[in-house]
């Protein structure tokens, strides 16, 4: 597993985000400013030992999981030690790999079987929603080798299989209606019987970060979500509804 982190003397919040399957640091970098500190993981895989900052004292940790990232959340946190005050759910599950509230079985393990160059060009059009957008965020793909994202995907499918632990506690759960990794209809089916986990529902594809200026940003969104500000300014052109 890699870590990217980002760090400033004088910042009081963390923010710590679980990459997708994947990703690296260039898909994340553009949200980061000087207003928090940052530490990413990704690149999931046993070759590598995990790698944490000397911690310091913070006002506030938030965390956010993304996709197959909810999942690594869950698995890991224990095991950084890191205890969040906020815990943001986006487009994942912690059952990644299910026919009813994740990936289905046979996408799951034909993507595994099947990463090559333009497979995977097709798989960041579906990430990002369609070409057009891929294209004007041709700057955010993810600099990585075929060996890597294998390797990092065989790991992840034989940890997924084993059985998990319940217990991790999630404040929000954020679904895009147009999601073309995660099924829609899985997501909501999954977070529905969340009831202590707070819902929003958004018109955007899989991968939608870029409509925020920073992390930030979209955690003030999430945190000051109401359906009555579905039209917000923060979403340019965009409706969102609670479940």
């Amino acid at each position: 597993m890699k870590t990217y982190i980002r760090r400033r003397d004088t910042n009081n919040h963390l923010v710590v985000f679980y990459g997708a399957w994947g990703t690296d640091e260039n898909v994340f970098i553009p949200l980061c400013n000087d207003e928090f500190d940052f530490i990413l993981f990704y690149n999931y895989s046993a070759d590598e030992a995990l790698v944490l900052p000397e911690m310091k004292t913070y006002e506030k940790i938030t965390l956010i999981a993304w996709s197959l990232g909810v999942w690594a959340a869950e698995y890991l946190s224990l095991k950084t030690g890191i205890k969040p005050d906020v815990t943001i759910a986006v487009n994942g599950t912690p059952i990644p790999a299910d026919d009813r509230y994740g990936i289905p079985l046979n996408v799951f393990e034909g993507t595994l079987n099947n990463i090559t160059e333009q497979n995977m060009e097709k798989f960041y059009f579906r990430m990002f929603g369609d070409k057009k957008t891929y294209q004007k965020n041709i700057d955010r793909i993810p600099h990585r080798t075929l060996k890597s994202l294998h390797d990092e995907l065989r790991w992840l499918y034989n940890r997924i299989m084993e059985p998990r632990e319940a217990g991790f506690k999630w404040d929000y759960a954020v679904i895009s209606e147009k999601d073309r990794i995660f099924p829609s209809k899985n997501l909501k089916g999954y977070w529905k019987k969340e009831i202590n986990t707070k819902h929003i529902i958004i018109p955007q594809p899989h991968y939608f970060f870029h409509i925020w200026e920073s992390f930030t940003d979209f955690i003030n969104y999430v945190e000051n979500f109401t359906p009555k500000i579905a039209s917000s300014k923060k979403m340019p052109g965009s409706k969102a509804k609670g479940l």
